[in-house]
Parts: C-alpha cells; structure tokens; sequence
C-alpha cells in the first residue's frame, strides 16, 4: 500500500463553527506543499480526496474546497466530484477570456458553488463575481484599506465573503466588523495533514465488483452486464457452472442463462468468490478460510431458521477481505454499500450476524469457551463447522482443478 497525504484546513463562520474544509496539496506528510504542476497537484487531491481517502471520511457533511486550474476548469469532460459536496475554487492567477468564463457558467450551471480565490478586484473581472457564490479575500495580501474598498465593491453582489490569512484576534474582529461571513486561517488552525493508503489496481477493481454486486436492487441485465465487462471472469464462470461440482442437467452457455437458472443471490454469491479466488499473490488456503467461514455463519444460520441466511454467507466471506485485499476492514466497509447489519457485525461483530461470525471465528481459532450460537449445543456447531470446511475444501478443489 503507497502512503497518500492531503491537507485539510477548516473554514468557520461568525460564531466560529466549522462550516467547511479547505483541501490542499501535500507531498509528504509535512505541513508544505511543494507544487511543481498545479494540474497534477490538482488530479492528487481529487484523487486523494474522492478515491482513496473519501470526502466522508476527510469533511463529514461539510462541504469540501478544492482548487481549480484553468486546465480543469475548461476540460470537457465530467468533474469527477459531486456538485453537493464540493465548492470549486477559481485560482487568482488563471487568466480570466471568454473560454473561462463560458466553463465557470456550465459548472455553476451543473449546479456546483463557486468560489474566486485570493480575489482582488479588477473590471474584467465583474462578470465572475455574477458567477460566483463565494469570493475569498487574502487580508494579508491587501491593506486594510484596500480589504475595505473590496468589500464594499462586493457588497452590491449576493456574494458570501470569506476572510483568508486571519491570524490574530484582530484580524477577526475587523473582519466580522466589515461584514465577512466566513473566516480561515492561522488563529483558528494550521491545516491538517491527514494521512490514508492507496489501494493497489487490481485490488481496487476487486472491490469496485464487489461494490456493484452488493446493490440491493441489481437487476438481472444489469448483473450480466457487470460480469461481462470481464472476459476472464465471465469465461471462468461459465465453465465452472459447466462443471461436476453443480452437475447441471444442461450445459449453460450464457450469463443471463447462468443467472435466470441460478438465481441472483447465488450468481451474486458464484462472482464474488471467483473474483477474490483470482487474486494469485495470496495463500490459497487464506481464501479456503474465507469460504469455510461463509458456509459456516450460512449454516448457522439455516440451523437457527434465521432469515436472510446469504447474508450470513457475505458476513463470513467478507470477514477475510482486509488479508485478501490488504485494506483495512474500515475502508472495506466504507467501500461497499452493506447494510448496516452487516457493516456493524464486520465492524464490532453486533446482532445476529455478528455472532455466528464471532462463533465462526472462535472454533476457526479453537477458543472453545467461546464457541456459541444461539441456543445450538456443541455438537452442532461441530457438526455444521466440519459440512462448512466440506463444502469450502470441495470448492477450492473444484476452481483450482479448473483455472
């Protein structure tokens, strides 16, 4: 896993709580940026931000405030950032034509705030301020009669004014007595480096299938449109439906057969193990581990007559994913859209689901004071470990026979 690093620096209102988060370009985990590109400093925290951390995970519910070049800002292509979460920050130093001024309109038309940073005043650039919904003044850039003269330049526009450079008390006082809204800078807080892991490419397409498997209301031609979006995993499906361990009456020569024939869930249930068995740098018995915990907390389940018993299934095969995929259990979560019984039963083995895990777990590691579900004796437990470990050394055969 490759260390990434992003700063982030609060924004505050006049009753100094935190409104929003600046995010800022960071090499390494010290507090400067060093900026050779500003695109690629640009592409690294939306990156960053987006992808490998999460804007959940770095802001909450408060807005986010990213940097823009003028490269991003005319760029044809979609922004990979959510309008309601994020406020594009207009750069001082991009040169203001009608190519920005056309790109400035389709964002703030695609419904994304706009923000003009370090903005000092000049008549080409009125027709941003008609754009923008935030102008960012540097008070240290500017005498404080100059900051004056701005804002009263600014008060004929709806604008919210944000003060940037506030360092001492007085700085924020004479702010909020000018009529500024918002407020950033050194006496409130330095900004935070915030540090996270990038999950490697083939890792993180794993998990992005096993996102779009996780969708609750997957339908049928959807499903079988993300498994043929992989030639590898499409052809080893197929064949492994094709073989002895299912012994089907009649060859199934298609994905939309496979899944009409089979069910949703247990395609769902077929991809997901094919997808993490594929994974060729990890011990093999690590995935049988998996498996034998799956069908264990699937058993234990169907023995209680609990309802949802694939749910059970994914508790127990996703327990493995932090080994398999070499992510935190955390950002697995955070990566997938689970139920929340699922997700807590991963997190802190809560609920029902969470406790056929932690019984899973517990005669996997033969803690045999542990070993309890339900009203169920030991015997049965045993009984449904050993089909469990049956079933799962009887799969582990069958694909590595195959592949």
């Amino acid at each position: 896993m490759q260390n990434i690093f992003i700063g982030r620096q609060p924004i505050y209102d006049s009753g100094l709580k935190v409104q929003a988060y600046e995010l800022l370009f960071r090499s390494g985990p010290d507090n400067h940026a060093v900026v050779a590109n500003g695109d690629q400093a640009t592409s690294q925290v939306i990156l960053n931000a987006v992808v490998d951390i999460g804007l959940d995970q770095l802001v909450g519910n408060a807005p986010a405030f990213i940097n823009l070049t003028r490269n991003f800002l005319v760029r044809t292509e979609p922004l990979p950032l959510p309008p309601d979460r994020v406020v594009l920050e207009v750069l001082e130093d991009i040169q203001v034509d009608g190519t920005v001024l056309a790109a400035v309109r389709r964002l703030a038309d695609m419904g994304y705030t706009i923000a003009l940073d370090d903005f000092v005043f000049r008549e080409e650039l009125r027709p941003l301020l008609e754009l923008a919904e935030i102008v960012k003044i540097d008070i240290r850039n500017l005498g404080r009669s100059e900051v004056q003269d701005h804002v009263q330049q600014m008060q004929r526009y709806p604008l919210t004014l944000l003060a940037e450079k506030v360092e001492t008390y007085d700085d924020l006082a004479f702010c909020k007595d000018l009529g500024f809204q918002r407020f950033q800078g050194y006496f409130f807080s330095r900004p935070k480096v915030i540090t996270g892991q990038r999950i490697p490419a083939n890792r993180l397409a794993t998990l992005q299938l096993l996102a779009k498997l996780q969708q609750p209301d997957t339908e049928v031609a959807e499903l079988e449109k993300i498994i043929q979006q992989d030639l590898t995993l499409s052809f080893r499906l197929l064949r492994y439906i094709n073989s002895a361990f299912f012994a089907l009456p009649r060859k199934v020569e298609s994905i939309r057969q496979a899944v009409v024939y089979l069910g949703t869930n247990a395609i769902k249930t077929w991809v997901a193990l094919l997808a993490l068995s594929g994974i060729d740098d990890k011990p093999h018995e690590l995935m049988t581990v998996a498996m034998v915990r799956a069908k264990m907390c699937e058993l234990l389940a169907q023995a209680m007559s609990a309802p949802h018993p694939d749910a059970f299934f994914t508790v127990g095969l996703f327990s493995a994913l932090d080994a398999i995929l070499d992510i935190p259990m955390d950002q697995v979560v955070a990566s997938l859209p689970l139920s929340d019984e699922i997700t807590a039963a991963l997190l802190r083995r809560e609920g029902l689901l969470g406790s056929a895990l932690d019984c899973a777990l517990a005669y996997e590691q033969a803690h045999w004071d542990e070993v309890a579900f339900g009203t169920m004796n030991t015997g049965h437990i045993t009984e449904v470990y050993v089909d469990a470990l049956a079933w799962a050394c009887q799969v582990s055969s069958a694909l590595s026979a195959r592949d």
